[in-house]
């Protein structure tokens, strides 16, 4: 009677080892990931090798409660400083933009599918968030650094949109099943987007801060601490859910909560919570994956595809310009963070919802929904570092690989255990002297350890053990280096001018020419006017405007202070490679310059009036003067 336990066990257990395995095609060639393990649950479908799946409740099931878990370590992965730095752009694009995401999608599939409007937006709101995921695999395979503020942007976009576009599916297919109008529509909106954003918020801070004090507070086996903290993130995203909230935000807010506070053994912590988020997304993309049938997508594929290009090439970079506008994005900027505009698991979950209310168009829209974000991850998954590359987004490496281990130690002292790796070329295997903060300890040479005083000078193929606080890493990874070559594009990315950021703001209008503008304090330190334009946090290639000039930063300190930077004549759009997305910036200095040149028109025409009108004979008296 249980013998169908073993086989499902033996499908489920090598779908998810095949996808693991499968998985180093993703990491060797920087494909997107998420098509690896769709294309594995559509291999094993009713259409390949004929796993016959079709229990949508316990997709969603299963789909909710990974989701939970992505979120809630998409949160705790967040830093304080990525979320200060573009807090208010990402809260936008997470809002506004999918708000306006899902009105133009909504309008393209009306004509495209030929839906009414109430199911044609929520074919837009299915589709409209990005796919966290996805954007946080992409943007870290390959090696490539992401300028800090753009990268930034796109991952607290990701990781905080799912919220709004799962509130949107849910209002619009209430509204279907119940043939609301627009005024209830409006009324439902209104309401339930208070009510779910407003719980959403209240009880994942409230959570993060229950979590952290339990965990510092409860003596446990030390195993058991990863389980209970993902135990609490999907008790509240439950509860919250439970009461009419938004779980998904309450999940995500309290990862970000839990994430920047102390708490007893972040290390581990965050390890389990890689782990399980890993497994979390295999089992739900393998599940969504044997959920679709390919044989039925032929009947919707044309105008599927169509729908995915329009939001890619035309409602997305609209949406995602409306949003930074207010805000100081270069336009090659803003036309990247349009492009990374991922589709993935959450789109398709979504799109169970329509099947589980029964509608009538579900098997379309689940169908479409399927091919738009197929389409997505095979255009745009394959391009994010090319189109990095070609925007000039990508910050040169100022050092070069470095390998170490750190361990978090038990107790409140704060500090780590770092092992280093000593490659030869380093700094210290050139013979650079350790600091005596570094406390170095033990050093492993040829199998044999000493004691780092009797090691005598370090060379290359030494492991070095050490305890330091974190926030000194980044100093002694310049130590253990490897050696690498300055690029080319470095003068370019930097700027042609060093400067130094101890210097007065004056000095570069004294130095290069250009004004300084009337509201920027002349006798303010470059690097502290820097460091507030940037939000109180500084990282390598942040850039800030002033009048015509940019500064770059291209040094950073352990404590986050400007120790060198870089300075380039801004032409902004002669520079561009996109140049479509004119900037707040532009906007208001093309403002400012017909602004005056009115002014001087109208100064120009009331000088000409009263020439024209003054009594003739002051004209002739004035004639006559300048003759004697």
């Amino acid at each position: 009677m249980i013998d169908w336990i073993y086989p499902v066990l033996l499908i489920g257990a090598g779908l998810i080892i095949a996808s693991v395995l499968t998985s180093l095609i993703a990491f060797r060639f920087g494909a997107p990931l998420l098509l690896i393990f769709l294309g594995m649950g559509l291999a094993a479908g009713s259409d390949g090798l004929g796993i016959e799946f079709s229990d949508y409740d316990t997709a969603y099931f299963v789909g909710s409660l990974a989701l939970a878990v992505i979120l809630f370590d998409s949160g705790f992965g967040t830093s304080i400083r990525a979320l200060r730095q573009a807090a208010a752009p990402s809260v936008i694009l997470a809002t506004v933009g999918v708000l306006l995401t899902t009105g133009l999608v909504g309008l393209a599939a009306r004509f495209l599918f030929g839906l009414g409007w109430a199911e044609a937006l929520l074919m837009g709101a299915i589709i409209s968030s990005t796919d966290a995921a996805a954007v946080f695999f992409l943007l870290r395979a390959g090696g490539i650094a992401i300028r800090e503020k753009v990268r930034s942007t796109l991952e607290v976009e990701s990781g905080s949109n799912d919220p709004m576009a799962i509130f949107l599916t849910i209002l619009f297919v209430e509204l279907i099943v119940s043939n609301a109008g627009v005024s209830g529509m409006t009324h439902e909106f209104l309401t339930g987007f208070a009510l779910q954003m407003g719980l959403g918020l209240v009880l994942g801070v409230a959570g993060g801060a229950l979590i952290v004090q339990l965990i510092n507070r409860l003596e446990l086996e030390g195993a058991l601490y990863p389980i209970i903290v993902l135990g609490m993130a999907v008790f509240l995203f439950a509860l919250t859910g439970a009461l009419g909230g938004s779980g998904a935000l309450a999940a995500y807010i309290a990862g970000l909560v839990a994430g920047n506070m102390r708490i007893r053994g972040k290390s581990a912590l965050t390890r389990f919570q890689d782990g399980m988020t890993w497994l979390a997304q295999i089992v739900m993309f393998l599940i969504l994956g044997l959920l679709a049938n390919p044989s039925q997508f032929g009947a919707v594929a044309l105008p599927a595809v169509g729908l995915a290009l329009f939001l890619m090439f035309i409602a997305r970079p609209i949406a995602v310009w409306l949003c930074l506008l207010p805000f100081r994005y270069h336009r090659d900027e803003t036309a990247f963070v349009s492009w990374v505009g991922l589709r993935g698991a959450v789109s398709i979950l979504l799109a169970i919802l329509p099947l589980i209310a029964g509608l009538e168009n579900g098997i379309l829209l689940f169908n479409a929904a399927f091919i738009v974000v197929l389409t997505s991850l095979l255009i745009q998954g394959w391009t994010i570092g090319p189109m990095a590359r070609w925007l000039g987004l990508i910050v040169p490496p100022r050092i070069g690989p470095v390998e170490r281990v750190g361990l978090e130690l038990p107790g409140s002292a704060h500090h780590e255990l770092i092992v280093y790796h000593v490659v030869a070329g380093s700094p210290v295997a050139e013979g650079e002297r350790l600091p005596r903060w570094a406390r170095p300890s033990l050093v492993v040479r040829d199998g044999q350890s000493m004691r780092y005083q009797y090691a005598g000078r370090i060379k290359a193929g030494d492991y070095i053990y050490m305890f330091i606080a974190p926030r000194y890493t980044r100093l002694l990874d310049r130590l253990f280096a490897s050696p690498t070559k300055v690029e080319a594009d470095d003068k370019d990315f930097f700027g042609e001018f060093p400067i130094n950021p101890e210097r007065p703001l004056d000095a570069l209008g004294d130095a290069y020419g250009m004004p300084i503008p009337h509201n920027v304090p002349a006798d303010r330190k470059i690097a502290d006017y820097m460091r507030e334009r940037l939000g109180g946090t500084a990282e390598v290639g942040d850039r800030v405007a002033i009048g015509q000039l940019e500064l770059i930063v291209r040094e950073v300190n352990v404590d986050g202070d400007i120790t060198a930077a870089g300075l380039a004549i801004d032409q902004e759009a002669g520079r561009a490679r996109v140049p479509l997305f004119v900037s707040g910036r532009e906007m208001m200095a093309f403002l400012r310059e017909q602004i005056a040149r009115r002014k001087g028109r109208r100064a120009s025409q009331a000088q000409q009036t009263a020439e024209l009108q003054a009594p003739p004979s002051s004209i002739d008296g004035a004639n006559t003067k300048s003759s004697d």
